[in-house]
């Protein structure tokens, strides 16, 4: 039987435990950063030469030139045919859904006139390159091709290139069926590393992008953190979360599975219910103990569960929206009888999934927005992926004769203020005598 800690919020010391619960250490191995430092000094000094050198070394592949690990864009094609019908269908069914949602984030250029003529703005335009890592070998993610790439391609960027690591030459033909769907301009078989560090550099081969993302392990996350300030990143993500607020009406062993959802990504998962009902809370411990025997990664979702899962009785609904807001989960399930009226009382959370028929999974693969979502409370600041991350803004100032005679006098008058009289003589310069 799993020994799933029970918190109530009545208890003594709540707030303590629920701090001590959330806290996760996710400062940076040093021994891994060291290594990393290695990596990309490497590559950013020798380029293509150390790329190979290091897949040769930790993907176990006989490669000769950059070239035999580039793919053609034929060989994506040819995954895609190759997939079953059914899977295929499904492919650009999700990709589809992602698009059709995405679209609607496009932010446009805008502008507006002053009474004497000076136009004032914001011109937005996308990113020009953009590097995209996914997992490979085994743990291959389509559905992060998906939520990287179609983002990036519906704000208008005009060369995407992915990285994905093949491990002793194994290729997932889901992930680069995907890239096809997407259309991914350019594919290399390199990770780790030594892949962020091509992307943020550039090699002979690999051209630097402007910006980073997509999920990896400990040494792409080192990577990323170290090469943030060269490239944009999206973000190091914590491990994954789910935080449930259920009335006490929904089948626990619908619960309980959400709740394995997240518990089998890694055993740093996190996996809460919440519920103002004791005798709910005991039922869904009922069938996690039942169902968890069948799940083929029972000891990932145990291990989650154990050590930073939590069912917790709540006075009431308003007490569990406060307490969320407080976690700011990755995913939150409002499974409740008014689900939207609840979310109104939402303030952070990455992803809100409303209703007993929304499970979290839907939204890692199709329901339409970004699965790419902001973890470890950072829910409070941040947002999920976007098209709005491959679009930037610049400011339009266009001043007419009028307005640089108005404006050039506050400036001259601040800039003087500030002992900066290069600044107030360029303005004066304009200003009529």
């Amino acid at each position: 039987m799993l020994n799933i800690k029970r918190f109530s919020s009545v208890e003594a010391g709540f707030d303590a435990a629920l701090k001590t619960l959330l806290a996760f250490e996710g400062a940076q191995d040093e021994q891994i950063d060291m290594v990393v430092a290695d990596i990309l000094k490497a590559v950013k000094r020798h380029g293509d030469e150390a790329v190979l050198n290091y897949t040769k070394r930790f993907d176990r592949l006989a490669v000769n030139s950059m070239a035999d690990l580039e793919l053609p864009q034929s060989a994506l094609q040819a995954a895609l045919t190759g997939l079953p019908a059914e899977q295929r269908t499904a492919l650009q069914q999700a990709a589809d859904r992602v698009r059709e949602y995405h679209q609607k984030q496009l932010m446009s250029s805008w502008s507006y006139t002053e009474a004497d003529g000076t136009m004032l703005g914001q011109q937005v335009t996308a990113l020009d390159r953009v590097g995209l890592y996914v997992p490979g070998g085994k743990a291959a993610y389509p559905s992060s091709v998906l939520m990287n790439a179609i983002p990036a391609k519906v704000a208008g960027v005009k060369e995407l290139i992915m990285v994905v690591p093949t491990p002793d030459g194994e290729k997932n033909a889901l992930v680069l069926a995907a890239a096809a769907v997407c259309g991914v301009d350019r594919v290399f078989c390199i990770g780790g590393a030594q892949a962020v560090a091509a992307l943020a550099y550039g090699t002979q081969t690999v051209p630097q992008v402007d910006k980073i993302v997509g999920p990896g392990n400990a040494y792409v996350a080192a990577a990323k953190r170290r090469v943030f300030g060269v490239v944009g990143i999206d973000m190091v993500a914590g491990p994954s979360e789910i935080l449930i607020i259920c009335d006490g009406q929904t089948d626990p062993d619908w619960i309980a599975m959400d709740l394995f959802s997240q518990a089998e990504h890694d055993e740093l998962a996190q996996a809460i219910l919440l519920s103002p009902d004791a005798g709910f809370l005991d039922r869904v411990e009922a069938s996690i103990n039942r169902l968890v025997n069948d799940m083929p990664r029972q000891q990932i979702i145990k291990t989650s569960l154990q050590d930073r899962g939590a069912l917790i009785l709540v006075r009431d609904l308003n007490e569990a929206a406060d307490i969320a807001n407080y976690i700011s989960p990755e995913h939150l399930e409002l499974s409740v009888a008014d689900p939207m009226a609840m979310s109104k009382q939402i303030r952070h959370a990455g992803a809100i999934f409303m209703g007993r028929q929304s499970c979290e999974a839907v939204g890692d693969y199709c329901a339409g927005p970004n699965h790419v979502l902001p973890t470890s409370r950072t829910a409070r600041f941040s947002s999920p992926l976007g098209v709005y991350d491959f679009q930037k803004r610049s400011s339009l100032i266009m001043l007419s004769e009028a307005g640089a005679q108005t404006l050039g006098r506050i400036a001259s008058t601040l800039a003087y203020g500030e002992g900066l009289q290069a600044h107030a003589r360029s303005a004066e310069y304009r200003m009529k005598k």
